[in-house]
């Protein structure tokens, strides 16, 4: 019988060149793909690999190099299409150690498949219990040393006896991880490239009627005036829309860099396998009939990615709008949208191809700009965080808006928005009011997690989420073209007593501090405004102008002195101009606008709201970065040895790895935290007894974790027997006679009790959540959220996020706690999340805070094996 491996131990990955490959186990059916590749293959590689010549395989040497256990003994394989071009294999020479080796084909050398191949390598060495590779390199193998030291991990070499030999110690690596990352990041960004900056374009299904799908496309690229060949592709016509038309693909004279695909559904997967004969780099699928139709059109859609991925093509859509780059020397518009706007520094990624034509004419209507622009549709592929990877080094793009209807990888756009917040805005609407709706189609799995957890995880991001699209061009207008304000303060210059008094109630409302008004009256001109603001912007970090004459006349001279004060100034200024929305041509200071450009909105309270955004960014933007704690008394391994050995107890259900809940004291112990102590009674005078044994005075309260979240359930200071006897008794009759009681030692301080728990979401990793214990508090689920692991500033921002925070701070009659131990259990907690993914849920319940410290009263986990590697974690992968 064949041996098995597990499911995630195949991948699609991207190379350094922007291509996909597949990788996957090597199987006894690659005897001849094996035996294909070894053929290709120069005498050089040949000889750096096996030390010598060697010019065929031998059937018992395939037979070998094909049939591994998995185990002892493993080869992954990338192939492209349906050749194999690299092989890596490692083989166990003693516990923990194994030796490794690899091969790529000559013609794909220096394309990165060797590190992604010894990335996944090394994590299935890691799951088989080795912790070191060995190589034997000939000392002229310099790319295969390069590979070795490059990865990441600790690495040693010594030479001997004509050889180098390299031991790779594959402990991950904070090194390692960097460098995953960056490969990661410039694959992602490469693949995405070419995709927007194509040298060719063929439109595949380019009809000769005018208004079908195809030619619209045509029709708009050819109307960008795009700076290379255009291709229509027709099985009949011989020129559609005025230009030479091909039968197929392959029978296209020139190169084709990217291929737009408007046929219909069933004959999508046969133009795939001919864009990848013809060497196409990537697809546009407008096509519909895929995932958005049910699970037939999702099997079709599933099969489209497979086949693209396998022959090295990334696919955007299906079910989509297309893409655009405004950038003058391409100048694309391979979409169905007859108006793209004008060249500007937004990035636009919008997963509705149905929203996107009316999203485009909006911010062309505003005159905003973009610099490219990719809608996703079905997002089976190519996904907001390719985009963000691509955006993050484009020096076109200043700002990025998102349009999200699902969330294909939130774990990994967390990690980049984190990133590239820092340098570049990202704002984003995420439609659907909850995590829980993903749209028919998308390839995207549903968050167990409530709407406001998702706001927490982008507010910890650095992303600013806005509710509307309105809202989302109204802060990018702001973003793209002035500064970043330095606080909250904003000044007004109005004349429009009623209008700055709408203003200064929509700064308090959204937490700013709006000074006093100036007001200039109804006959106010350009001079008046310019010295009102000159005057007004040294002691504000913003300020909000409205010009609304009751007699038009004097704009233009208006609009050119604010622009030279605000240019002067430095200082970020945004205005009620007429009532105008957008980027009015006065407030440019050119033909297109650009850094200075002073933008407009319709009243005084949408640019406000804009500008509250904009500054709990930049408060955000002024934070620092913060980085993983390091803990010293933590004993992570024990804490996995534990968990193992919890998870391999005999089961009920023999072969079942079913949820395992356990009381989590031991546990929580390995991380440096401690559970007040508690023992189970089941009859008064045991718990007298466990009252002496504890120390008075005690609390006797349900054991039951349901039982004990109602009210009443509690008896507080008990100091003697006969007041443990009386409260056994008591809560005897409340909650029935089988009720289970558990005594505990009284807490001596007085103290705010909270809440702390974690979640394992399957998309998006390990959550930790933060309340306070109080019955109002529960009730109305106030809540907060940061995703695991917590640095110093994450753990402080989640104490201070529920609204009733204030109460840990000294507010309302309560004294001051100890909130610094606090949000050290925050982080310590957070580690064992990140730690441990066999934890799916943890309760602390509660946590005691008091002026000296904390006191953990109940700690209850559920752990479970997981199915495979957390999303974003291990080695690349294409999700």
């Amino acid at each position: 019988m064949e041996a098995q491996y597990p499911a995630h131990w195949e991948a699609d990955v991207v190379l350094s060149d922007g291509g996909t490959a597949h990788v996957r186990p090597i199987r006894p059916a690659d005897a001849d793909r094996l035996r294909a590749f070894y053929s290709r293959l120069s005498e050089e590689s040949i000889y750096f690999r096996f030390f010598g010549p060697r010019p065929r395989l031998s059937d018992r040497e395939v037979t070998w190099f094909t049939t591994v256990d998995y185990v002892d003994r493993v080869a992954l394989i990338a192939t492209i299409g349906t050749e194999m071009v690299a092989v890596i294999r490692y083989d166990r020479i003693e516990p923990g150690e194994a030796e490794v080796a690899f091969l790529v084909e000559d013609a794909h050398q220096g394309r990165g498949v060797a590190s992604v191949l010894l990335e996944h390598l090394a994590e299935t060495a890691r799951e088989n219990g080795i912790a070191r590779f060995v190589a034997d390199v000939l000392p002229a193998n310099q790319k295969m040393m390069a590979v070795l030291k490059q990865v990441g991990y600790t690495a040693q070499s010594r030479f001997a006896d004509g050889v180098v030999r390299m031991t790779l110690d594959l402990t991950p690596t904070e090194t390692a991880q960097e460098v995953t990352a960056s490969r990661e990041h410039r694959a992602e960004s490469r693949s995405i490239e070419r995709l927007l900056n194509p040298g060719s374009v063929a439109v595949v299904g380019a009809g000769r009627e005018p208004g079908g799908v195809g030619q619209t496309v045509l029709r708009n690229l050819l109307g960008a005036d795009f700076t290379g060949p255009v291709y229509p592709v027709h099985r009949e016509a011989r020129a559609v829309a005025g230009v030479r038309a091909y039968p197929s693909v392959t029978a296209i004279d020139g190169e084709v860099d990217l291929a737009v695909l408007a046929v219909p559904a069933d004959g999508v997967i046969d133009v795939v396998k001919e864009c990848a004969e013809k060497g196409v780099r990537g697809l546009v699928v407008v096509s519909s009939g895929f995932g958005e139709t049910g699970p037939e059109g999702r099997a079709r859609q599933d099969e489209l990615v497979r086949i693209a991925r396998a022959y090295g093509l990334r696919v955007v859509g299906p079910n989509c709008l297309g893409i655009a780059n405004t950038d003058p020397a391409v100048r694309l518009n391979a979409t169905l949208a007859a108006t793209v706007p004008g060249r500007g520094r937004v990035g636009f990624f919008s997963q509705s191809g149905a929203l996107g034509t009316a999203l485009l004419q909006r911010v062309a209507q505003r005159g905003m700009g973009i610099s490219s622009f990719v809608s996703a549709g079905n997002r089976a592929d190519v996904s907001g965080n390719d985009l963000l990877q691509y955006w993050e080094e484009d020096p076109a793009t200043d700002v990025i808006l998102l349009y999200l209807e699902s969330l294909g990888n939130p774990r990994k756009f967390a990690r980049l928005a984190r990133r590239i917040s820092r340098r570049k805005p990202i704002v984003v609407v995420k439609s659907g009011g909850t995590t829980q709706n993903v749209p028919t189609g998308h390839a995207a799995p549903a968050l167990g997690l409530p709407d406001t957890a998702l706001s927490a995880l982008f507010e910890q991001a650095g992303v600013i989420r806005v509710d509307d699209l309105i809202q989302q061009f109204d802060v990018a207008q702001l973003l793209a073209y002035q500064p970043l304000p330095a606080g909250p303060r904003v000044g007004l210059v109005s004349n429009s007593d009623a209008l700055a008094l709408l203003a200064v109630d929509a700064c308090v409302s959204a937490g700013l501090e709006p000074r006093p008004p100036v007001n200039l009256g109804a006959r106010a001109g350009a001079a008046e405004f310019g010295t009102a603001l000159a005057s007004l912007l040294p002691d504000v970090d913003a300020a909000v102008v409205i010009y609304m004459p009751p007699i038009p006349g004097r704009a233009d001279e208006v609009a050119a002195e604010l622009l030279r004060v605000s240019r002067e100034g430095g200082k970020p200024v945004l205005a009620t101009f007429e009532g105008k929305l957008g980027m009015p041509s006065e407030l440019r200071g050119g033909a297109v606008p650009g850094q200075g450009s002073i933008p407009s909105y319709a009243a005084p309270e949408e640019a406000v709201r804009a500008l509250a955004h904009v500054v709990r960014h930049a408060r955000w933007r002024g934070q620092p970065a913060g980085t993983p704690v390091e803990i010293g008394d933590i004993d992570t391994a024990a804490a996995r040895e534990l968990v193992e050995r919890l998870l391999d107890a005999p089961r009920d259900v023999p072969g079942e790895r079913l949820p395992v809940e356990i009381e989590a004291s031991e546990l929580l112990a390995r991380y440096g935290l401690t559970v007040w102590p508690s023992e189970v009674a089941g009859s008064p005078e045991e718990a007298v007894a466990a009252a002496e044994r504890l120390g008075w005075p005690v609390v006797l309260k349900a054991a039951d974790p349901e039982a004990a979240k109602r009210a009443g359930t509690v008896r507080l200071g008990l100091a003697g027997p006969d007041g443990v006897r009386d409260a056994f008794a008591d809560l005897t009759r409340q909650l029935g006679p089988e009720a289970v009681l558990a005594v505990q030692r009284m807490v001596p301080q007085p103290a705010v009790p909270t809440v702390v728990s974690v979640v394992e979401d399957p998309a998006v990793g390990a959550v930790v959540s933060f309340g306070l214990g109080e019955v109002t508090a529960r009730l109305l689920r106030d809540v907060a959220y940061r995703l695991a692991p917590l640095t110093r500033e994450d753990a402080a921002a989640l104490v201070e996020s529920p609204r009733a925070a204030p109460l840990l701070f000294g507010e309302y009659g309560y004294p001051p706690v100890a909130v610094e131990a606090l949000e050290d259990l925050l982080v310590r907690v957070g580690r064992l999340a990140d730690d441990l993914p066999e934890v799916v849920r943890l309760d602390l319940d509660p946590v005691l805070v008091g002026e000296s410290g904390v006191i953990v009263l109940g700690a209850r986990a559920v752990l479970r094996s997981p199915a495979g590697p957390r999303p974003d974690d291990g080695p690349r992968r294409l999700s």
